[in-house]
């Protein structure tokens, strides 16, 4: 590196940290390598993507920041770690069935052996030379004992690496529980939720918050069936992401409950975005296609709170929840508060 280029890098170094400072921005080695580019402007897309989610949304959430690593920065080995998981999921479940295939085809080499000893058993009985079948009966039972010595080995060693499959599986599932995405409904998720909401509350950002959550899924899921049950919980992702503007961002939050932190914004406008959504959902209708029925009966509740300069994110959720449980006691489909 020559003395231009260095002093170049240090020139940006400086104007990084102190930037990612004023945003609050965590100091880890990928959040470094983002804003380090953004100074730099050596990625004039990313540049673009940031400041217009700091003019939309005031800051750049964790969540963005790592998405926007991903988009920009990482390499193409990274971004692929995602599909590799998939890939390598699916690779041991196949795996997984041809070891269970093979144990069952063991099993029955087994018992072919033994039918065989008494076949071997017969033939002396019915003719052959003491001599001549006791030598063939020596050498195949020494034969056959080496068989089942071998098979038994391959036996616990199979067993052994399915019991290593369902360890990894575990694991790989708990890895692609850290994404940031719901990977049924495209939106972020309850990871993404817990730190973004965390990210507003440290940097005192003022925030509403609307949780919502579909009215009687559980009977819906039983008399329809989960795979309809995920036609829905996919409509109403959509609706919610098609509905978030500036400073607005949903999640899935657990089950049928869902969650939207509006950032800069009070009640009122929670409140008003919240009906608005209601009307929206209730629009919905999704094909039944295993009997051609169309099922227009879908609604929500919703809860809202605005954050009070005392309260902690927790209280605020707390909050929302407990308006939404009552909107489901006094009937579904509606907003609480009322003003």
């Amino acid at each position: 590196m020559n003395k231009d280029s260095f002093a170049k890098s240090t020139e940006t170094l400086k104007q990084t940290v102190p930037l990612m400072i004023k945003h609050k921005v965590p100091t880890t080695p990928a959040n470094y390598a983002l804003w380090y580019t953004y100074v730099s402007q050596e990625s004039p897309l990313l540049n673009q993507a940031m400041d217009g989610e700091i003019a939309a949304q005031g800051q750049c959430t964790p969540t963005t920041c790592e998405q926007l690593y991903h988009q920009h920065i990482a390499t193409k080995a990274v971004q692929d770690i995602s599909q590799l998981k998939q890939s390598l999921t699916l690779m041991m479940q196949e795996v997984s069935h041809s070891m269970t295939d093979t144990l069952t085809e063991t099993e029955s080499f087994q018992l072919n052996l033994d039918k065989g000893f008494t076949k071997l058993e017969s033939a002396e009985r019915e003719g052959l030379s003491l001599e001549e079948t006791m030598g063939l009966v020596r050498g195949l039972i020494k034969e056959s004992r080496n068989i089942q010595l071998s098979t038994g080995a391959f036996k616990s060693q199979l067993n052994t690496a399915q019991q290593e499959i369902a360890t990894l599986r575990e694991a790989l599932q708990e890895s692609q529980k850290e994404a940031n995405e719901d990977a049924l409904t495209g939106i972020f998720n309850r990871r993404a939720f817990d730190r973004d909401i965390d990210s507003v509350q440290q940097k005192n950002i003022p925030f509403s918050l609307i949780m919502l959550d579909i009215d009687k899924f559980k009977i819906f899921n039983d008399s329809y069936g989960h795979q309809l049950g995920d036609q829905v919980l996919k409509a109403v992702s959509r609706r919610l992401k098609e509905s978030c503007r500036e400073q607005m961002q949903a999640y899935r939050f657990g089950g049928e409950e869902f969650a939207i932190i509006l950032v800069n914004k009070n009640h009122s406008t929670a409140r008003q975005h919240a009906e608005t959504l209601r009307r929206s959902i209730e629009r919905i209708s999704v094909l039944d296609r295993r009997n051609g029925e169309r099922i227009n009966t879908i609604t929500a509740s919703f809860g809202i709170a605005e954050k009070s300069r005392a309260e902690t994110a927790e209280e605020v959720i707390c909050r929302a929840d407990t308006f939404l449980n009552d909107a489901k006691k006094l009937g579904r489909n509606r907003v609480l508060p009322l003003s």
